[in-house]
């Protein structure tokens, strides 16, 4: 008979609590993500008629090789359920925007960039990196944002699932 090691968790009874300076710095962080990403949807949508979730498609086609990826891996990397990645693929590919191949593989499908997309994409680009620049970028010093990038970095490797790592 095999045994296995048994990890207990003690049970808090009192929470956590933020500390003043705590609150205020993921008050501060998650106020500011909604006023960013609003000012960017808006700034987008009126230069070049795409939404966010769009650009976050095209962009990420735009990025491979052959500008085709397997649906399922595109939905993992946007973090998009199977469902919402396959209505907005459905409103996407009505613009003409990209379109859905079987993978050459046998299994899935495979989402590929049409010329259209890849048009609207690279229309879009430089105004929306403007928009970023003019937003975050440049409202931040060298120092600032390498301490960003640093926090950013360590709050995303404490998010990673076990077996991403």
């Amino acid at each position: 008979m095999s045994s296995k090691a048994i990890t207990v968790v003690p049970v808090t009874t009192e929470p956590r609590w933020l500390s003043d300076d705590e609150q205020r710095a993921w008050q501060g962080y998650r106020f500011m993500t909604r006023q960013l990403d609003a000012r960017l949807a808006r700034e987008l949508a009126r230069t070049s008629g795409l939404s966010m979730q769009d650009y976050d498609v095209l962009s990420a086609l735009g990025d491979i090789a052959e500008h085709r990826w397997c649906a399922k891996d595109l939905g993992a990397h946007l973090l998009w359920s199977p469902s919402r990645l396959s209505h907005h693929l459905d409103r996407m590919q009505r613009r003409e925007l990209i379109r859905r191949d079987s993978c050459p593989e046998g299994r899935g499908t495979d989402v590929v960039l049409t010329a259209q997309g890849l048009a609207a994409i690279e229309a879009a680009a430089p105004g929306h990196v403007a928009a970023v620049r003019q937003a975050f970028i440049d409202r931040l010093t060298p120092q600032d944002l390498a301490t960003f990038t640093r926090a950013s970095a360590t709050i995303i490797d404490g998010l990673r699932e076990p077996d991403q790592n």
